[in-house]
């Protein structure tokens, strides 16, 4: 393996741990933070969760597809390998369901500042959307998991 190849997969593994552990840690704060009932916990996490986003999930969301797939050019793998266009679905499944939720972390941060800022409790549509941006972390939770599972076995799990 030439060093080329072995710094494109370390930017690889660490694109996938912080698209991940962000995944992961904004869910968990979020969850946190609605549970605690506190506008000012709210306000935090959401504000925070966006910006999460921008610094870390958005940068490492352009970075994994393109060094996968310079990676898989520079050892001459062909895209229809059925491991590749596995992790490659179910990437593309993930991101399709991080976009929405992305959209509604804003419009959450958004209505959370508003409540804070009139002193008003949270609009019903904060939970509406609190609740399908849980719905939609379950399969893009489950597609991140058994997209790394196949990068990493190279091979079908089903």
């Amino acid at each position: 393996m030439t060093s080329f190849y072995l710094l494109l997969k370390t930017i690889h593994i660490l694109a996938a741990t912080l698209f991940f552990g962000t995944g992961l840690g904004s869910a968990f704060f979020k969850f946190r933070a609605d549970q605690s009932g506190k506008i000012e916990d709210i306000v935090f996490a959401q504000k925070n969760i966006v910006l999460a986003d921008w610094l870390f999930t958005i940068p490492s969301g352009i970075l994994l597809p393109l060094t996968g797939l310079w990676m898989v050019w520079y050892l001459g793998i062909p895209l229809t390998t059925p491991w590749i266009m596995a992790g490659l679905g179910l990437y593309a499944l993930a991101g399709l369901c991080w976009v929405p939720a992305a959209l509604m972390q804003i419009w959450m941060r958004e209505a959370a500042l508003h409540a804070q800022a009139t002193q008003t409790p949270l609009p019903p549509r904060y939970h509406t959307w609190a609740l399908w941006w849980l719905l939609l972390g379950f399969p893009a939770f489950g597609a991140s998991v058994w997209t790394i599972y196949i990068m990493v076995s190279k091979r079908f799990p089903w």
